[in-house]
C-alpha cells in the first residue's frame, strides 16, 4: 500500500540506481581510511562547499554535535538560535556530550540579528564562561533562508573575536537554489558546515561535516570516541555520492510542488498559509481545532493514505520531495477540502 508521506523529506527512498550501486560498492575498512566508496564521497562532499575535507557521519544530529565537540571546550558557551535544531530537536546533546551551554538568540525567520549576536559574545570575566562557538543554520527549519549578507555579517563579527562558526546546513542545497547562489558561497560563511544526504537526496542514511583539514583530522577522532566509525559502510556512501551529484540538480521541483501546494491550502477555508517562509520545500500553515481537531485530521488522513504530523506550536508542516507528485498533491488537497467543508 502506498502512502503520500508529506511528515518530512527524509521519508524519500533511496533510488533504483542507489540500489543497485550499494549492492556493488568497493568496501574497506573506514576506520583505517581505506574504503575507496567512503573516501570518495568525503572528496566530493568537500569540494561540493569548497571546504579541505569532508568527513561521514551517521546524522544530522551526530554532525551538528560532533562539530561542537571538536570546536570547544568543556564549560563554553555556544551562541545559537533559540529555535534552531541544535536547540529544539537534538536532545539535549550539546550539554551531554561536550558539557558546553548554549545562549539562544532570538531570530527573524530563522536569522540572529547580527548585533544581538555581537552583543551576547562574553568578555574576558571571571564570572563568565567563554564564548566557544557561534551556529547557524541554513536553510532554517521555519521554512526560510537566512540571506547572506547577515551570514557573513555574522561572521566577521565571529572573526573579529577569534570564535568560529558552525552552520547547520542540512538542506544547504535547498537554501543555494532558494538564495540563486552555490553552495560554496554560503559555506564560506562558516568554518564548519555539516549537510545531509537523506533529507530531500533520497540517500537512505548519513550526514557530511566539512571544514579545514585540521579540524577534519580532529573531528574524525571524536567521531570514534562518539561511535561513529562505521567500518564497511562505503555501501551507505555509495547512495550518498549519487545524492551529490545527481540529486541536488532535481530539488527545483520539491520547491515549486511546495509552492503549488501552498497556494491550493490557501484557496480552502480558515487556512493560513506562511507564505513568509515558503522558501524551500516547506509548507507552513495554521487551520484551527474549531474547524477540524488536529487528532481527526491527523487520523482522517491517514485513513486516506496520507501521513501528516500533528501541529508544532499551533502550526502544521507539509514537506514535499522525490517521493511527493503534483497529482499527490491535488489528490492531499481534495481530501482536506472533503474534510473541513463537511
Amino acid at each position: 500500500m502506498r502512502f503520500i508521506d508529506l511528515r518530512s523529506d527524509t521519508v524519500t527512498m533511496p533510488t533504483d540506481e542507489m540500489r543497485q550501486a550499494m549492492a556493488n560498492a568497493q568496501v574497506g575498512d573506514d576506520v583505517y581510511g581505506d574504503d575507496p566508496t567512503v573516501n570518495r564521497l568525503e572528496e566530493l562532499a568537500a569540494q561540493k562547499v569548497g571546504k579541505e575535507a569532508a568527513l561521514f557521519v551517521p546524522s544530522g544530529t551526530f554532525g551538528n554535535q560532533l562539530a561542537i565537540m571538536t570546536h570547544t571546550r568543556r564549560g563554553n558557551e555556544v551562541i545559537v538560535g533559540k529555535n534552531n535544531h541544535i536547540v529544539l530537536h537534538e536532545v539535549g546533546a550539546s550539554a551531554v556530550i561536550s558539557g558546553v551551554q548554549l545562549r539562544t538568540l532570538e531570530t527573524v525567520n530563522g536569522a540572529m540579528p547580527p548585533r544581538d549576536v555581537l552583543k551576547a559574545i562574553r568578555v574576558d570575566d571571571i564570572h563568565e564562561p567563554e564564548t566557544g562557538l557561534i551556529c547557524v543554520e541554513n536553510a532554517h527549519g521555519c521554512g526560510a533562508v537566512v540571506p547572506l549578507e547577515i551570514m557573513k555579517e555574522i561572521k566577521e563579527i565571529a572573526e573579529e573575536h577569534s570564535i568560529p562558526v558552525h552552520m547547520d546546513g542540512a538542506r544547504i542545497f535547498n537554501a543555494a537554489l532558494a538564495l540563486g547562489v552555490d553552495a560554496k558561497e554560503i559555506a564560506a560563511c562558516c568554518d564548519s558546515v555539516m549537510f545531509c544526504l537523506s533529507k530531500g537526496l533520497a540517500a537512505p542514511a548519513g550526514s557530511m561535516l566539512a571544514g579545514t583539514r585540521k579540524f577534519i583530522e580532529r573531528a574524525r577522532k571524536n567521531r570514534k570516541l562518539m561511535g561513529g566509525g562505521m567500518r564497511q559502510i562505503g555501501i551507505l556512501a555509495a547512495a550518498g555520492i549519487i545524492a551529490l551529484e545527481k540529486m541536488t540538480g532535481r530539488l527545483i521541483e520539491d520547491h515549486e510542488n511546495a509552492k503549488y501546494l501552498a497556494d491550493e491550502l490557501s484557496k480552502l477555508p480558515g487556512i493560513e498559509v506562511k507564505r513568509d517562509r515558503l522558501d524551500i520545500d516547506m509548507v507552513f500553515f495554521e487551520l484551527g481545532e474549531d474547524i477540524i481537531k488536529e487528532s481527526v485530521l491527523v487520523k482522517k488522513l491517514y485513513e486516506r493514505n496520507i501521513k501528516i504530523n500533528g501541529s508544532e506550536g499551533g502550526e502544521y508542516r507539509f514537506v514535499t520531495h522525490i517521493g511527493v507528485s503534483r497529482e499527490d498533491i491535488d489528490y492531499v488537497i481534495a481530501c482536506i477540502k472533503e474534510l473541513i467543508m463537511k
